[in-house]
């Protein structure tokens, strides 16, 4: 599993912070247990949340880069892709995964990565985030979006 190795994460204090979830609708089930698993990290986290839903993970990066644009802090980008018997699995994914890191370093701010490239629906249940999941790419995607957050605040506004 690839979440072997994962940091373990202490509670990531983010008041102040805005963070708009962009989120795509294909897939609803994995995608809303990753939905669902942004929204109690970042509340937990205390940061002002956001949400935009998308067609799918293609668009992810267009409205991830207008959300930040519009003064979020960071964003927290959600998509399912599952393989199929076409080459467009392979394009859409390389297209959503260009595009995400383009919008980070277009505008200096994080976007947290949590668009699922997958074989089959099982693997993306493996890493929704429900009950029974083994991994919980929703909180993981959250976390790093705030870390990276704040750490840019503390560079941008050191301490006197």
């Amino acid at each position: 599993m690839a979440g072997e190795g994962a940091p373990q994460l202490a509670d990531v204090a983010a008041a102040g912070i805005t963070v708009g979830i962009v989120h795509g609708q294909w897939h609803d089930r994995i995608a809303g247990g990753m939905l669902e698993s942004a929204r109690r990290t970042l509340a937990a986290a205390g940061a002002t949340v956001t949400e935009h839903p998308v067609p799918g993970a293609f668009e992810l990066p267009v409205v991830s880069q207008a959300v930040l644009e519009a003064g979020a802090d960071a964003v927290v980008a959600l998509g399912v892709i599952i393989r199929g018997g076409t080459p467009h699995f392979e394009y859409v994914s390389a297209a959503a995964t260009q595009g995400l890191t383009d919008v980070a370093l277009r505008t200096g701010k994080p976007v947290g990565f949590g668009v699922l490239t997958l074989d089959d629906e099982q693997q993306g249940i493996d890493r929704a985030g429900f009950a029974d999941s083994k991994e919980d790419k929703g909180r993981e995607a959250s976390e790093a979006a705030l870390l990276a957050a704040l750490a840019l605040r503390d560079i941008q506004q050191p301490s006197s």
